[in-house]
Order: C-alpha cells, then sequence, then structure tokens
C-alpha cells in the first residue's frame, strides 16, 4: 500500500510539473478546433465554484470534469441541466451515475447545444428564400469509474459528437480519462483529467456538391459536371485539467469551507487558473463563488457566484437545486440552474 501511494504521488507531481509548464510553452490556437461547445462547463455548482471542479468528487456532473471521480462519492447521482446560452441557443446537459457496488459506478450523459432555426438567404435572395435552417452539436457518453483503494479511483468515458448545419453533417468519436486521489495530507484530493482524445471532424453533405464548368473561357465542353467541396478536418478540443481540492475549516462533518484550485491547458487556448470555494452549512445549504481564466489577459470570463439546497425525500434519496451566476465581460453574464437526484 506504502509503494502504490508513493508511484501515484510520484506520477501526479509529475503531471502537475508538466501541466504547469505548458502555459509558457504552448502556442495560441484560438478557434482552430471543431466541436467547441465541449468545453462548456457543465452544472451549476462547479461554474458557481469558478470551474475548479476536477479535484472535487461530486454529483453526476462529474462525467464531464474527472470520471474519474465518479465512483468516489459512493452513492449513484442524476443531474439535469439547462442553460440559455449566447445568442439565443441552448445548452442542456444530463447524466447519471450508478454506483454499482461501492467500488464500481457506471454513467450515461447527453450533450446538447441547439441554435434554433434561421432563414436561408442567398447573394440573389438577401431577405430569405423561404426556406429554414438549423444547426445543433450532440455528445452522448458512457463512463466507467473504479476505487482501486479507498485513496484512489480511475475511469473514462467514451463519447460519440456529432455536429449538424442545415444539410452537412460532422461525426467524430472521443475518449475521457481521469483519477482522483486522496492524499494523507488533511485528505486534500488531487485530481487529473484528459478530455476529447479522439478523431478529427469534417462535414459533409449534399449542398456541398456542386456543377463546376472547369473551363468556363472554352465551348463545347460539359458545363455540368458535378464536384464535391470538400472541407478541412479538424481535431477535437482536447483539454488537460489538474486541481487540488479540501477543507480549509471543518467545523464538523456537516458544516466546513472547501477551497478548489485547478490549471487547465487547452488545445486550442492558452492556459488559466481557476479558483473556487463552497460553504457548507449542515450539509444542506450551500453558498459558492470562484474566479475563471486567470492569467489569460484575452477572456471575458471572471467571477462566478452560486447557491444551491439538498431536500431531503427520504434517508437515501434527495432532490438537489443549484444555482450559478457566471460573468462573461463584454457578453454580459450567464445564468444556469441543475436539478439533481441522489439516490
Amino acid at each position: 500500500m506504502q509503494n502504490l501511494t508513493k508511484i501515484i504521488i510520484g506520477v501526479l507531481a509529475v503531471v502537475m510539473l508538466i501541466v504547469f509548464s505548458l502555459p509558457a510553452l504552448s502556442q495560441d490556437k484560438t478557434g482552430t478546433t471543431a466541436a467547441d461547445f465541449l468545453g462548456i462547463a457543465v452544472g451549476a455548482r462547479s461554474v458557481a465554484m469558478g470551474g475548479a471542479y476536477t479535484a472535487v468528487a461530486g454529483d453526476a456532473t462529474s462525467i464531464y470534469w474527472n470520471p474519474g471521480a465518479i465512483s468516489k462519492s459512493g452513492q449513484s447521482h442524476a443531474n439535469f441541466i439547462h442553460t440559455n446560452w449566447f445568442l439565443d441557443t441552448n445548452f442542456d446537459w444530463a447524466g447519471m451515475v450508478y454506483n454499482i457496488d461501492g467500488t464500481n459506478a457506471i454513467g450515461l450523459s447527453f450533450t446538447s447545444l441547439s441554435f434554433g432555426d434561421e432563414p436561408v438567404t442567398t447573394v440573389f435572395e438577401p431577405n430569405g428564400t423561404g426556406d429554414r435552417f438549423s444547426a445543433q452539436d450532440v455528445a452522448v457518453g458512457l463512463s466507467y469509474s473504479r476505487n482501486l483503494t479507498n485513496l484512489f479511483s480511475i475511469g473514462g468515458t467514451v463519447k460519440y459528437i456529432s455536429q449538424k448545419i442545415h444539410n452537412e453533417t460532422a461525426q467524430g468519436f472521443g475518449v475521457d480519462v481521469g483519477l482522483l486521489f486522496v492524499t494523507q495530507f488533511r485528505d486534500i484530493q488531487l485530481g487529473v483529467s484528459f478530455s476529447n482524445l479522439g478523431s478529427e471532424m469534417r462535414l459533409d453533405g449534399k449542398d456541398l456538391l456542386q456543377r463546376i464548368d472547369q473551363d468556363p473561357n472554352a465551348t463545347g465542353n460539359n458545363e455540368t459536371i458535378v464536384g464535391l467541396l470538400k472541407t478541412e478536418s479538424y481535431q477535437i478540443p482536447v483539454i488537460f485539467r489538474v486541481g487540488l481540492s479540501g477543507d480549509l475549516v471543518r467545523v464538523n462533518e456537516e458544516t466546513r469551507l472547501m477551497f478548489s484550485v485547478e490549471a487547465m491547458q487547452p488545445n486550442d487556448n492558452t492556459g488559466v487558473v481557476n479558483l473556487g470555494g463552497e460553504l457548507a452549512i449542515k450539509d444542506r445549504f450551500f453558498i459558492r463563488g470562484g474566479y475563471k481564466s486567470l492569467f489569460n489577459e484575452n477572456s471575458e470570463e471572471g467571477l462566478t457566484l452560486g447557491g444551491g439546497v439538498v431536500l431531503d425525500f427520504t434517508e437515501s434519496t434527495s432532490l438537489v437545486l443549484d444555482y450559478a451566476f457566471a460573468d462573461f465581460g463584454l457578453l454580459e453574464n450567464i445564468q444556469i440552474i441543475s436539478v439533481g437526484i441522489t439516490f
């Protein structure tokens, strides 16, 4: 057991050294990935805590942040989230974690970013053709996590990803992996996760079939040859996270003040640090706050706030209501409501 602990601590120390070195070495590749909706933070609790959630063994939203943490809570969870996102778009997420035997857990998740209907316009009909088009991004994931010891858990997610705009679609697959380690220093937790390791995505569809005149200046040739406009392939947004969480003040098992800090390095942007905290009162009422995207001068993200309440139905079943407010600067703010069930 001691040897395993030393190995785990050594590996995590190397990982932390690498991730904190990445921001200085990385290049800004903003806007160079497909399926950017995979980077939208999931869950009112985690958002209110500044997105510093990788080292927190929480509800079903841990599927998104760190699949290695979903077996650690010892309970089953379901969460449903709706957000009015920017420019009249809607972001929805649903997830469920079933704790099999206290050691193993499985999870299912569904993510959707919908853009509604818009009129189809052309160069010759700028006011609309009478037709309408829609766009939607979807991801469906299956997760598994296992407690290897009482201090260490590991897990992963495989997911199908789809993007659609009008008659064009793109599909891909991704894998998330994560681990959670409880240290022997004040039970501080350390979490590490890689998200969206997977395939590239490329749009394809019937609108890319176009009639082409290969030589407009020549007569007598076939002017109705059909050609396919080939779009570029783009990688999905890989995100590397490492975080720490623990209790700053503990009055008892039910009343405590928790801190959380996280370093995040995406492959399409600069690295950032997120900070968060949560005051739990009798494990029934929660006040949360945080700050996102420290050290990113171009970020519009910043202050986050929120709270939650737990309502017991039975001894083992509870309803969890969470709210979060996130400041996005020039983009104003986002408000998120989560409904969860613990059973």
